[in-house]
C-alpha cells in the first residue's frame, strides 16, 4: 500500500521507524524488535539506510520482511550522497524487484572526511536530484525530509523552504519532519511552507527521549530547540533511568495528542528499535487512533 493513500484516508495514524544493525551479529536482535513493533499494527514502518549507506544491505531485507511477513506497509530509506548514479539506479532496481512501493529519498549525511570536498562532480548533491530520478523511473510513492526549524546547512529558513519547494516540485508525494520538541515550531513551519506554495502532506516526526544521554545526541543530530519544560524534565528525572523513561514517553505522548487535537492526522515516531517504548505510546493514543478524524 502506498503511503500517500494512507495519508489521504483522513484517519488518525501512528507509524514507527526502525534502523538496521551495524553488524551481522546484531541482525537477529533488530529483527526481533522489528517484529514486536510490527505487532502493534502501525500505519506503516520506515527502515533507515544508515550513515553513508553502511547498512543499506540490511535495509531492503528488513523492509521486505515487514511487508511480506508482517503485512505492514513499508517505507525504505534511500540516500544518494557521494554515490554514483549507477549505484543508486542499481539500488532502485533492487527495490522494485523486492516489491518496495514507498521510498524515503534523502541526500544523507556527508561522509566523514568529505565535508570540505569539491562536490561539483558528484552525481547527486541534493535530495531533489534523487527525487527526480525516482519520479522518472516511476512506480514509487516518494517521501522527502523537512526541518521545522532550519536544516543545519541552510543559511536561513527562507532558503531552506526554497530548497524544500524544489524537492516537492521534483516529485515528492509527502514530507516527514526531523524531530522537534516544541509543537509551536511545527505549526509555524506549516504556515510558512503553505504560504510558499508547498501543499504536500507533512508527517511530524517525534522522538521519545527516554534517557538523559539522548538529549545531547538529539541536539547534535538535528540542532533541535529544547524548550525549558523539557529541560526541567531532564534535570528532575535524568538521573533516574526508570523515571526518565516514563517521563520521556509521557512528553512524547503529550506532543502527539496535541498534534492530533490541532488537525494533524499522521504522526511518525522515531522509536529507536525499542518495542516497549513504541508499545506504550501506541497504548496511550489507541482510542484516538481508533477514531476517524471525521467523527
Amino acid at each position: 500500500m502506498k503511503i500517500i493513500d494512507i495519508l489521504k484516508s483522513g484517519r488518525h495514524t501512528l507509524s514507527f521507524e526502525v534502523f538496521p544493525p551495524k553488524t551481522e551479529a546484531d541482525f537477529n536482535k533488530v529483527m526481533d524488535a522489528t517484529e514486536e513493533i510490527a505487532k502493534l499494527h502501525p500505519a506503516f514502518m520506515s527502515v533507515t539506510y544508515g550513515a553513508g549507506g553502511g547498512t543499506s544491505d540490511y535495509t531492503l531485507d528488513i523492509a521486505e520482511v515487514i511487508m511480506e511477513d508482517y503485512g505492514v506497509p513499508t517505507l525504505a530509506h534511500l540516500t544518494c550522497v557521494s554515490s554514483s548514479r549507477e549505484t543508486v539506479r542499481r539500488q532502485i532496481k533492487e527495490m522494485k524487484k523486492q516489491g518496495i512501493e514507498n521510498v524515503m529519498a534523502l541526500r544523507g549525511d556527508i561522509p566523514a572526511g568529505m565535508e570540505n570536498a569539491d562536490r561539483s562532480s558528484w552525481d547527486y548533491r541534493y535530495a531533489s536530484e534523487l527525487v527526480s530520478d525516482l519520479r522518472e523511473i516511476g512506480g514509487f510513492c516518494i517521501g522527502g525530509a523537512c526541518y521545522p526549524e532550519v536544516h543545519p546547512e541552510s543559511p536561513d529558513q527562507k532558503e531552506d523552504i526554497r530548497r524544500l519547494k524544489e524537492k516537492v516540485e521534483a516529485g515528492c508525494d509527502f514530507l516527514t519532519t526531523q524531530m522537534f520538541f516544541d509543537n509551536n515550531l511545527l505549526y509555524n513551519f506549516l504556515y510558512k511552507i503553505r504560504e510558499a506554495g508547498i501543499s504536500a502532506p507533512v508527517i511530524p516526526g517525534i522522538m521519545p527521549i527516554t534517557n538523559a544521554a539522548q538529549v545531547e545526541r538529539a541536539v547534535k543530530l538535528s540542532g533541535s530547540f529544547i524548550p525549558q519544560r523539557f529541560k526541567s524534565l531532564v534535570d528532575r528525572f535524568g538521573s533516574n533511568p526508570a523515571a526518565m523513561k516514563q517521563a520521556g514517553i509521557a512528553y512524547a505522548t503529550d506532543q502527539i495528542v496535541d498534534l492530533y487535537a490541532n488537525g494533524i492526522t499522521n504522526v511518525h515516531v522515531y522509536s529507536m528499535n525499542k518495542p516497549d517504548v513504541a508499545g506504550q505510546i501506541m497504548a496511550n493514543v489507541s482510542d484516538i487512533i481508533g477514531t476517524s478524524s471525521a467523527d
